[in-house]
């Protein structure tokens, strides 16, 4: 019984022992927090064993230097009481976290747009890659992209591929609607003859533009060095084409043909026609020599405000394509003789491929022209020629009208002509490359003839005919309110109706044919032709015509006459004359000193 006793008691002792000691222990540890620990501390744990937030650390909300409150305010109150009192130790170590955490943000923010740069450019330059892929794989007949997927090709890398297609198939989408839309393989209805965009004509030295002003000439150099690039690649990228082997050359038969071995170069450059809609791009079609006399190579190139894009590549065999020239004639003899003789040279012997048809009006001097169509028969073995005679009073559009419908040989090119036109036998070429049954007509632009006689100073000065024939701001200018001068297939003219044959005498029959090709589908194409020439004559504008046809017949006889400079010399003469009468009288009134 003692012994229980002892031992009870001894453990209330030593349970009273030990919880002294913890007390005392507790004790010890608040007196050593309250003591080390810094007074603005709310977490003596956290403030020794972690960086404390200052007014720049993000995610306390701090606003920047000198800021202490405001949204966020807490973290800058809490450094503000840390500036002002606690240790020197532990300020200065504070301040060397952040120092070190900033340090670290601002390499990760450069590492980061460092990354984003680098992202955007191997994208860049897997878009070019891709694409010159497709350009070959396109070229050798292989598959497009996306049919195949790249072995190296993930995540996200898959989703930029994608877009990169679909941009690039857009863009081919645009560029094939500009090609659409544009004048190129047919041609749109306009409402009216000032609404067509026209042509100039060009050739490996020389440009024949129809706009010049004042201060431009109708056949020049390319001055600007933009237009001679442009001209540049373009006829580099047609030698190309040409010269790029191929199994199968576009326009060939369904047959076939082999590849012929032939190198183009530019010497086989004939000319080119070109054209800029503002809205759609540019067009060119440049003709070539072929491999034989009448064989031509075409192609046609289409630059929608971008890469040129190749439209065709075609042979053009013009060796049974004849040309059935239209002249209305009423009396003219003289100069129906010197129609001949360029008609004998171009025609006969240089062409071949030529039928005449001579519409006169009357019976007066009738037989002069049956005696000179017969002695050109007879001369050089000519006879394709059909001479019809009516009777009644001239008419231009009545006569083409008869001279078209007269023909009974199939669809032929018909040249609608007078009997004051020079024509050259490549215009005669031209006539056939730019023309094409319910497709095109050919309206070109012919160089007008000066007065000679105003040209050389007097008529024992004016040379051959030949030798007058040039193209110069001087001598002449480019005829682009006529449109008398035109090359369609007989189909095409009975299908828009032909001649308006109410129209009596001289002008309007050819503005109205004009107008019903361009209210049409057809194209038509309008360019300045260097081979075709107006020789000039007086011009008699009749009393009898009707006030617009004289107005007309008055406008053209006065852009007839001399170009602009010349007129004024003419105007001025007198008071030119009289300048040089006052300088000579005072040269003879101040004698010469000895």
């Amino acid at each position: 019984m003692h012994t229980v006793m002892l031992r009870r008691g001894l453990l209330a002792w030593v349970s009273r022992v030990g919880g002294v000691l913890v007390l005392l222990c507790c004790s010890l540890s608040l007196l050593y927090v309250m003591t080390c620990s810094p007074p603005h501390s709310d977490d003596p744990m956290l403030s020794h064993a972690l960086p404390r937030a200052g007014p720049n650390h993000p995610s306390m909300g701090g606003t920047g230097p000198g800021i202490g409150a405001g949204g966020g305010g807490t973290g800058g109150a809490r450094a503000g009481a840390f500036q002002s009192g606690g240790p020197p130790g532990s300020q200065s170590y504070q301040a060397l976290l952040q120092e070190r955490e900033e340090q670290h943000r601002l390499h990760i923010s450069s590492l980061k747009k460092q990354i984003a740069q680098l992202k955007e450019a191997l994208q860049e330059r897997s878009q070019q890659l891709k694409g010159v892929q497709e350009s070959l794989k396109r070229g050798a007949g292989g598959p497009a992209e996306g049919q195949e997927a790249g072995a190296g090709s993930q995540g996200g890398g898959l989703g930029e591929a994608q877009g990169a297609k679909s941009q690039q198939t857009d863009l081919q989408e645009f560029l094939r609607s500009q090609l659409s839309k544009a004048e190129v393989t047919a041609g749109s209805r306009l409402p009216s003859e000032y609404a067509v965009v026209p042509f100039e004509s060009f050739t490996l030295q020389r440009v024949y533009q129809l706009e010049m002003g004042l201060t431009r000439h109708p056949e020049e150099k390319p001055v600007r060095k933009d237009k001679r690039e442009e001209l540049g690649e373009v006829l580099e990228m047609a030698l190309h084409s040409l010269n790029t082997p191929s199994s199968q050359q576009d326009g060939k038969s369904a047959a076939g043909k082999t590849q012929t071995s032939k190198v183009y170069s530019p010497s086989d450059f004939i000319e080119g026609i070109t054209r800029t809609e503002k809205d759609k791009g540019t067009l060119y079609e440049l003709t070539f020599r072929g491999e034989s006399t009448h064989e031509f190579r075409r192609l046609v190139l289409f630059r929608p405000f971008g890469p040129l894009m190749k439209v065709r590549n075609e042979r053009v065999d013009t060796v049974n394509i004849p040309i059935n020239i239209i002249v209305p004639l009423s009396r003219r003899t003289d100069k129906f003789k010197q129609f001949m003789h360029n008609f004998r040279e171009v025609c006969v012997r240089q062409d071949s491929r030529v039928h005449l048809t001579v519409v006169y009006f009357g019976k007066e001097q009738m037989s002069e022209v049956r005696s000179t169509l017969e002695n050109t028969s007879r001369e050089v073995n000519f006879k394709n020629y059909t001479l019809l005679q009516l009777d009644e009073e001239f008419s231009r559009g009545r006569g083409l009208d008869v001279g078209a419908r007269a023909w009974k040989g199939g669809n032929v090119l018909l040249f609608f002509c007078d009997v004051d036109i020079y024509f050259t036998a490549d215009f005669l070429n031209t006539c056939r490359l730019n023309t094409q049954p319910g497709k095109k007509v050919f309206y070109p632009v012919l160089f007008s003839q000066y007065n000679p006689t105003l040209i050389y100073g007097s008529p024992e000065h004016v040379p051959p005919v030949e030798q007058q024939l040039v193209i110069k701001k001087d001598t002449g200018f480019w005829r682009d309110f006529g449109f008398g001068m035109t090359c369609q297939y007989r189909s095409d003219f009975i299908n828009i109706g032909g001649f308006d044959i109410d129209i009596k005498g001289w002008g309007g029959e050819d503005v109205h044919l004009y107008r019903k090709y361009l209210h049409s589908n057809l194209l038509v194409v309008r360019a300045p032709s260097r081979g075709l020439f107006h020789l000039w004559h007086e011009k008699q504008c009749a009393d009898e015509l009707p006030p617009d046809q004289y107005r007309m017949c008055m406008q053209s006889k006065a852009m007839n006459e001399a170009s602009h400079g010349q007129l004024g010399m003419l105007f001025f003469r007198q008071e030119i004359e009289a300048h040089l009468r006052k300088q000579k009288q005072q040269q003879n009134s101040n004698p010469k000193k000895t």
